[in-house]
């Protein structure tokens, strides 16, 4: 592809794990109004739990998680005290005719846990909501140093997918993000999770690393082809030093540039292809057999899922809620959390309440993220007239796009594979908020 193209459509945008995003989040939404939405949920709501365990051994220099390094096991115990009395509070304001479909232990690292700590938070999850049988439990794990007993206590806890953070095998780049991880450690850690019979295992990369080239992102992908996990995300590194204060610890002179980012990703993308994965919207891969690959697809906070769950409630210092009223994010800072949590049992400081604009303009966006499509005919069942304006915007999108990034179809278009790199700018187009007020967003390849 022309770089010029390249260049064109990657200037920065945002991820749309929601719309509209987090820096369009405001302090008019706290603990009162998240609890009004809660009692407000559908009789029979599907649910969905993702608990945020904000702590790591040790930082990586590349990280836009909201965590901290720590040495000393105190605060994380004393931090789950306040997630467990945040558990039974949210618990206390829905019935039990909510069912919990899918959770998600993200951070941080969830294994900085002890084992005897793994157990009892989900023995308080079970306790608290009522749980499917059948729901799919997903623990992100970082393999270095993982022992066993902890990967025990996560099968016995009922984790059901494992999502191993591996980002690159070269030991170059693994220096210059401050990640030291083999090649060894992290198939040691596979085989454990398949010997306790959980079978589903993600596989997390980063492209645009420094010192990352094309060559070097395909020995680091033979590797994981190697191990054969279920899927494969694929994430542009996203550098915003001024965000993230430790980010300025690495060169930024080793960082690829746009059109070498452009490159490396296509290459893997290619790669992936070749061995049987399906590409899943812009930069998840699963194998055939995957239900990923194989049922209808959304987008929310981790990225792609098959979690079709009527709200999503999050848990944990900085955790963000997903109700069909809107968006509700906890505290940040920890003794803020905690505070918040001993007061009242909710630890809500911002959000957003959703207008049928945003309902509309989230729908298309998801829809653009997971099918490469404009939905226009569901968009017109679903919102009637009020859809028009929406639909004018993609007469228009389609009438000025020149690099055949769409395929048009009537009021409807597709993006093309061509397009597909690019999906986050062509979404942002019906981004209302974009722009509006200050926020740092990554490179849109």
């Amino acid at each position: 592809m022309n770089p010029e193209v390249v260049k064109r459509y990657s200037t920065p945008v945002p991820r749309y794990t929601s719309y509209p995003t987090a820096p369009h989040f405001s302090d008019g939404v706290g603990h009162d109004e998240y609890a009004d939405w809660l009692a407000e949920l559908p009789e029979r709501a599907r649910l969905s739990l993702y608990l945020h365990i904000p702590f790591c051994d040790t930082l990586c220099w590349y990280c836009g998680c909201s965590t901290k390094a720590v040495r000393r096991y105190e605060p994380v115990a004393s931090y789950l005290a306040s997630l467990t009395s945040e558990i039974a509070s949210i618990s206390g304001r829905v019935p039990r005719t909510h069912e919990v479909k899918h959770i998600h232990w993200g951070g941080g690292s969830p294994n900085v846990l002890a084992p005897e700590h793994i157990l009892a938070l989900a023995e308080a999850t079970r306790t608290h909501f009522n749980v499917n049988n059948d729901v799919e439990f997903a623990v992100e794990i970082d393999p270095r140093g993982l022992s066993g007993d902890r990967i025990t206590a996560f099968a016995r806890a009922g984790a059901s997918r494992v999502s191993i953070g591996v980002q690159d095998f070269d030991p170059k780049v693994q220096a210059a993000i401050n990640r030291e991880q083999s090649f060894e450690a992290t198939k040691r850690a596979i085989q454990a999770f398949h010997e306790q019979g959980i079978a589903a295992i993600n596989i997390d990369l980063v492209y645009g690393l420094p010192h990352q080239t094309r060559d070097s992102v395909e020995e680091t992908m033979e590797k994981v082809l190697a191990l054969a996990p279920s899927r494969i995300a694929l994430f542009g590194y996203a550098h915003l030093p001024s965000r993230l204060p430790h980010q300025r610890l690495i060169d930024e002179k080793a960082l690829p540039n746009v059109v070498e980012r452009f490159a490396q990703s296509n290459r893997l993308a290619h790669i992936l292809g070749a061995a049987g994965y399906v590409r899943i919207g812009l930069d998840h891969f699963a194998r055939a057999d995957d239900p990923l690959a194989t049922g209808s697809v959304n987008r929310n906070f981790q990225g792609y899922t098959t979690d079709a769950s009527d709200a999503l409630i999050g848990l944990g210092a900085s955790a963000i809620g997903r109700l069909p009223k809107g968006y509700a994010q906890n505290a940040v800072p920890f003794a803020d959390y905690q505070r918040r949590i001993n007061e009242n049992g909710l630890a809500t400081v911002r959000g957003t309440a959703l207008t049928q604009d945003d309902r509309m303009r989230a729908f298309v966006i998801e829809r653009l993220m997971c099918d490469l499509a404009f939905p226009a005919s569901e968009l017109r069942r679903r919102f009637g007239d009020s859809a028009a304006p929406i639909l004018e915007e993609a007469e228009a999108l389609i009438e000025a796009d020149q690099d055949r990034l769409i395929a048009p179809d009537g009021e409807s278009f597709r993006i093309t594979d061509r397009g597909r790199p690019f999906v986050r700018t062509i979404a942002s187009c019906f981004d209302a908020y974009l722009g509006t007020r200050p926020a740092r967003h990554s490179s849109g390849v």
